[in-house]
Formats: structure tokens, C-alpha cells, sequence
């Protein structure tokens, strides 16, 4: 029971059915949802680090930058609140947009949420390209924000449910490959752009509704899931959906089971208070921390902030733009990764082999910039230097894309019983965002004040995530998402929380190894 690790023992194979075209189609037009999301990430750094978006919107920082005489450290070079707020205001919006897309997804469907986000954050990226003045960049982000919180909480969801249990890691992954393509993407149109003599930044913002609108279309054409046709007493439709997905008329037995998981959801009047509940304790603790480590393995140091974190080390405009080029790759070939291995190896292996790659490269990254750059801030990396900083940060950006990058998003969608999931998502989604702008609105000036600091501040964290996996997160690969109660009865910590009568048929109880 080392670790307080379970394996499932090929529960799965209870329900018939095999994978359908059908289903992986729906899958990956669902995942769209993610580009949306990596898009901004992925966009936000470059265009901080553009000149003429600088000087028209923050000249302070224009001023600052150019000024090599200023007495201003290296690590203080882009502090400004001003400019980490236009970055982290989209995701204090997420946040407080993740909790009406509850509703929405519980009582319009996952499908409907989708369309509604991917509209909003198109409405933002108009907006933001147009942007005339900081105000009206504020109110862009704060419009994408909202786009992102209502995607982020029905598409993971989404994934989930239609997707067959022996297959549900890699296709729900496929909204983190989204994310990884957005950035990537980003990362390339930000390189492009810069070239432009006048209104770069403009063309990179207001491209975000490309993926605006391909989320929005996809999404009308999107069946909603059997989960969310029983939930809204469309019981026939459900079965029918069922039957298409799974590729079977034999479906009695999963169209039971969820029946009787809606049955129970019937019941539950007010799923927020009900999520307090002692027996939801596991998955609520879960659905709060996982979001939360993932924020602080660092991961928006390099993603968010790329090209401004590789000026502040002595790269060149094209060299800073051009590693963040590479680290999205890297972002995308090591995502495929998980793809492949997350439903083979599990969940469990890959947190704790990610996390312990992390820490390496943090602290090798942090050793580095203290050698150059020491307390003082003074210096430049050599080419040689440079490069083997780069080859630190994919090192530690592959480790994260293989495990708490898409594993963030995937856990919490698949650990809720339906009564309290749309909930559970929003939760997951709402502590995601808010970390996500403290980290983003902090990092510039933790930066200045810590320094290389900061890379070692990071990994310690991921050393205490990783120790937390292993004692406390039991394994969910090939587990019926209706059945998942079984995990948490049979671990040695969570056990305690779970009443029997939630474990589920009697047929359904088998044992779990160690």
C-alpha cells in the first residue's frame, strides 16, 4: 500500500462498447475549447515585450527598459503593477465567470456553455486589438476572462463524460494539447508580428479570435453528453447518445449506472452546500489543491511571461521571442507524451516523475541565473550560457506538460459524482484562475526581490506537491467516472470519508491492488 497508491482492476471492461469515430470526432471539436485559453497565455508575454506596445501603453516600463544606466537590476527591468495587471485581470474574471458557468452547464447543458464562452472571448479579442487606450485593454481581458472561466469549466467536463473509460486520460488531455497548440501558436504570431514596423501587437491580439471562432462554431455542432441529457430529463436522448458514442445497442448497464447517478444528482438541491458534505471531503480537498500546486510549480514563469523573462536575462528582442518559440514546442511534443502513457502508466507515475524532473531543472535554472547575474543583478548570459539555460527551462516545461499540466485539468473532471460536478469544476477552475493572477501579478516583482531566489522558491513547492501525490492521490485510470467512489473507499487516508452505501451495486465493488 506504498504511497497509498490503487490500481483499478480492469473495471472497465464491464461496460460494452468499444471507440468510436464518432466520439474521438466529438473529442477532439470539444478540446478547441483549449485554444482559447493557451492563445492568451501565449500571446500576453510577447506583446509586453514588443517596444511600441510599451511605449504607447506602459512608457514607464518603455523608459525603464531602454535605459541601460538607470541603476535598475536585470531582475527589476519589467516591474511594473500596471503591466502584470493587463496580464492577470483575465484571469480574476475566469474566476468569478467559472461559477455562473456552473449553472449554465447544469441547466442549459456543457455544449451551451461552450458557445456562450467562445462568443464573449471573440467580443475581447476585437476589443483588445482596437485598444486605444489601458482602460479598454483592461476591459478586453476582463471580456476574455470571462470567455475562458465558462470553456475551462465545460470543456473538461465535457471530455470526460463522453468519453469511454479506458480512453478518458488521452482525450480529455486533448484539451491541454489544445491549450499547447494555442500558446505555440501565440508564440509563432508574436515572432511574426514583431517584424511588423507598426501595430504588431495589434495583429497578435486581435487574432485571438481565430480560436474564438473556432471554438463557437464547433460548439454548435457539438451533441451534449448522456450525462447532461438525463440531468435535464431527456432520458431517451441519453440513451440513444449513448449508444452512438459507445458504437452498441448494449448499453443497459452504463445507461443504468448513470441513471442512477442523475437519480441521486435529483436529489441535491443546492450542490454547493451539499459539496461540503464530509463524504465529498476527498475529492472537494483534491479539487482545491491540485489547481493550487499547479499554479505554484512556476509553470507561468515561462509561459506567461517567456520573451520578457528571456530579455531579463540579457536575450535579444528576436533570441527572447524566438525561446519562447521553442519552449512551445517543447510544450506540444511532451504533451503527445501523456497522451499516450497517461492511460497506460496512470496518473500517479506521471505527477511524480514530472515533479521530480521539475525540481532538477528549477534548481539547475536558479543555480545558473546565480552565477551570472548573482545578488546584484548585474551581467548578461554569454550564447553558451543562454543555451544551456533554454535546455534548463525545456527540461522543466517538458516534465510539466507530460504530468501536473494536463493531469491539473483532468483529476478534478473526473473525480465528481454528476450531483456535485458541475461544481466541483467550477471550484476547480475559480482556485486555477485565482492562483493563476496572483502568480501573474506577482511574479514581476517577486523577480526583483528574489531574484534566482525565485526558481528554488518554486521547486520547493513542487517537492511538497510531489510528496502530496504520493501519499494522498489514488490512481482513477480506467475507473467508470460513475464509479469512482470505489478509489477513494479503498484508499488507506480517504477511505474513513466515504459511506459504504455510496460505493455503488454490490457487483460493482472489487478490490483494488495495493
Amino acid at each position: 500500500m506504498a504511497g497509498g497508491g490503487f490500481v483499478a482492476s480492469g473495471q472497465a471492461g464491464n461496460y460494452e462498447g468499444g471507440v468510436t469515430g464518432f466520439v474521438i470526432i466529438t473529442c477532439l471539436v470539444a478540446a478547441t475549447g483549449g485554444l482559447i485559453f493557451g492563445y492568451d497565455i501565449g500571446i500576453s508575454g510577447g506583446v509586453t515585450s514588443m517596444d511600441e506596445f510599451l511605449a504607447k501603453f506602459f512608457p514607464q516600463v518603455y523608459r525603464k527598459e531602454k535605459n541601460d544606466t538607470g541603476g535598475d537590476s536585470q531582475y527589476c527591468k519589467f516591474e511594473n503593477h500596471l503591466l502584470t495587471l493587463f496580464t492577470s485581470s483575465l484571469y480574476l474574471a475566469a474566476l468569478v465567470a467559472s461559477f455562473f458557468a456552473s449553472a449554465t452547464t447544469r441547466a442549459l447543458g456543457r455544449k451551451v456553455s461552450m458557445t456562450v464562452g467562445g462568443s464573449i472571448f471573440l467580443v475581447g479579442a476585437v476589443l483588445n486589438g482596437a485598444a486605444q487606450n489601458v482602460l479598454m485593454l483592461i476591459i478586453g481581458r476582463i471580456l476574455l476572462g470571462i470567455g475562458i472561466g465558462y470553456a475551462n469549466q465545460s470543456v473538461p467536463v465535457y471530455l470526460s463524460e463522453m468519453a469511454p473509460a479506458k480512453l478518458r486520460g488521452a482525450l480529455n488531455i486533448g484539451f491541454q494539447m489544445a491549450i499547447c497548440i494555442g500558446i505555440l501558436s501565440a508564440n509563432l504570431v508574436n515572432y511574426g508580428t514583431s517584424k511588423m514596423q507598426h501595430n504588431g501587437w495589434r495583429v497578435s491580439l486581435g487574432l485571438a479570435g481565430a480560436p474564438a471562432i473556432i471554438m463557437t462554431i464547433g460548439s454548435l455542432f457539438l451533441p451534449d453528453t448522456p450525462n447532461s441529457l438525463i440531468e435535464r430529463g431527456q432520458k431517451e436522448k441519453a440513451r440513444e447518445m449513448l449508444q452512438k458514442i459507445r458504437g452498441t445497442p448494449n448499453v443497459d448497464e452504463e445507461y443504468n449506472d448513470l441513471l442512477e447517478a442523475s437519480e441521486v444528482a435529483r436529489l441535491i438541491e443546492h450542490p454547493w452546500k451539499n459539496i461540503r458534505e464530509r463524504k465529498y471531503r476527498p475529492q472537494l480537498i483534491m479539487t482545491i489543491l491540485i489547481p493550487f500546486f499547479q499554479q505554484l510549480t512556476g509553470i507561468n514563469v515561462i509561459m506567461f511571461y517567456a520573451p520578457v523573462l528571456f530579455k531579463t536575462l540579457g536575450f535579444g528582442n528576436d533570441a527572447s521571442l524566438m525561446s519562447a518559440v521553442v519552449t512551445g514546442l517543447v510544450n506540444v511534443f511532451a504533451t503527445c507524451v501523456s497522451i499516450f502513457t497517461v492511460d497506460k502508466f496512470g496518473r500517479r507515475a506521471l505527477f511524480i516523475e514530472g515533479g521530480i524532473q521539475m525540481i532538477i531543472a528549477q534548481i539547475a535554472v536558479g543555480s545558473l541565473i546565480a552565477s551570472v547575474f548573482g545578488v546584484s543583478g548585474e551581467g548578461s548570459f554569454s550564447k553558451g550560457y543562454g543555451n544551456l539555460a533554454l535546455t534548463f527551462i525545456c527540461v522543466y516545461v517538458s516534465a510539466f506538460a507530460w504530468s501536473w499540466g494536463p493531469l491539473g485539468w483532468l483529476v478534478p473532471s473526473e473525480i465528481f459524482p454528476l450531483e456535485i460536478r458541475s461544481a466541483g469544476q467550477s471550484i476547480n477552475v475559480s482556485v486555477n484562475m485565482f492562483f493563476t493572477f496572483v502568480i501573474g501579478q506577482l511574479f514581476l516583482s517577486m523577480l526583483c526581490n528574489m531574484k534566482f531566489g525565485l526558481f528554488y522558491f518554486f521547486g520547493g513547492w513542487v517537492l511538497v506537491m510531489t510528496v502530496f501525490v504520493y501519499f494522498f492521490l489514488p490512481e482513477t485510470k480506467n475507473v467508470p467516472i460513475e464509479e469512482m467512489n470505489r478509489v477513494w473507499k479503498n484508499h488507506w487516508f480517504w477511505g474513513k470519508y466515504i459511506p459504504d452505501d455510496a460505493v455503488g451495486l454490490a457487483h460493482h465493488n472489487q478490490k483494488f491492488d495495493a
